[in-house]
């Protein structure tokens, strides 16, 4: 943790500096930032993104379709692009969580479970990633974007099938199966989102959907929850390995939260049917645009 501490406070001096290359304590195989300085229409340009990003996860999710490519617009590298974008998002998840916290009374039980393979499956899913090659992510994120906006597209059938056709319940203490069935699903996709983490959110709807929930307030709660959780040991390994672009995810930090917590507040007063269509048509731009590039 000292690590991380260190990395993080060496972040803010170079932001500072304008600088764009961050040392690490811990070796890794991966070569070290080559991301352009921050400009003025840089710091802006990832400062709005990362608000409507923090917004848009906070009612529909699908952020990182805006704050992953910014990223690679403005000269990170697609994998540290990843690591960074998951830093930067995690702070606005964080903010998100806070604002649901009334949600979440009498479901402890469940949520401790579904916890604890979060935190496993996260864990292994950003291992995973650190040993990824540079060039075999780059010729593997059209198609995790692919994945990602499929995920999206069509997780709400997904969700309606799985309401219709199973009836299990992870609340009813006395039935051991809804247990084992979400432990094993959360690991899977615990495991992705360490890895690149796109519609984690859609296919946790999905998973609580197969256990019983209905109320959709209750089931956004458990899933920012589980998102943050996920994405919380990532941004642990990723800190401590070096792996982040501190200028630039300290700019996005700052608008993630801003836009993480004022989205929840909203979220909760709106519906997300809108938000969700223009997150489709972003993915399936972004997508194209990964494919050809």
């Amino acid at each position: 943790m000292a690590n991380v501490g260190e990395s993080f406070a060496r972040g803010v001096a170079l932001l500072m500096t304008g600088a764009a290359h961050v040392s690490s304590p811990l070796t890794v195989p991966h070569a070290g930032s080559t991301a352009p300085a921050l400009t003025l229409g840089s710091i802006l340009g990832l400062g709005l993104v990362a608000v409507i990003a923090g917004a848009i996860n906070s009612v529909a999710g699908g952020g990182s379709f805006l704050t992953f490519p910014a990223l690679i617009f403005c000269g990170v590298t697609p994998l540290r692009a990843n690591t960074t974008n998951t830093v930067a998002i995690w702070f606005g998840s964080l903010a998100s969580m806070g604002a649901y916290r009334n949600q979440l009374g009498g479901h402890r039980r469940a949520l401790l479970t579904l916890l604890i393979t979060s935190l496993i499956g996260g864990l292994v899913g950003a291992f995973l990633l650190l040993k990824t090659p540079d060039a075999t992510f780059k010729f593997l994120l059209p198609w995790l974007m692919l994945t990602a906006t499929s995920i999206f597209i069509f997780g709400k059938y997904l969700t309606a099938w799985l309401r219709r056709i199973v009836h299990l319940d992870i609340n009813a203490p006395q039935n051991i199966v809804p247990f084992v069935v979400g432990c094993l699903f959360q690991l899977v996709i615990a495991v992705y989102g360490g890895f690149f983490g796109g519609g984690i959110g859609i296919l946790m709807l999905a998973l609580l959907t197969l256990l019983g929930y209905e109320k959709i307030h209750t089931m956004t709660a458990l899933k920012v929850v589980l998102a943050t959780t996920i994405n919380g040991v990532a941004v642990i390994v990723f800190v401590g390995s070096g792996m982040v672009d501190w200028p630039q995810a300290l700019v996005m930090i700052i608008g993630s939260i801003i836009g993480g917590y004022g989205g929840a507040i909203i979220a909760q007063r709106m519906s997300a049917e809108i938000v969700r269509r223009v997150v489709i048509v972003i993915g399936v731009t972004m997508t194209a645009y990964f494919f050809v590039r």
